[in-house]
């Protein structure tokens, strides 16, 4: 896995599962108002992770 010393906005989350993707190099944004007003505003799709077992 590649990682990143910079977090993404994922560090500020309680989920450990989100906590574990806070330094990847993706742009990830949790569930929010904010990730569908810049979706739509950029024009791109939502990509929905529901996690894995």
């Amino acid at each position: 896995m590649t990682t990143n010393n910079v977090p993404n906005r994922l560090a500020k989350e309680k989920s450990p599962y989100l906590l574990q993707h806070a330094y990847n190099p993706v742009d990830w944004y949790p569930w929010s108002d904010e990730a569908f007003e810049t979706a739509k505003r950029e024009n791109k799709p939502i990509f929905l992770s529901i996690g894995y077992s």
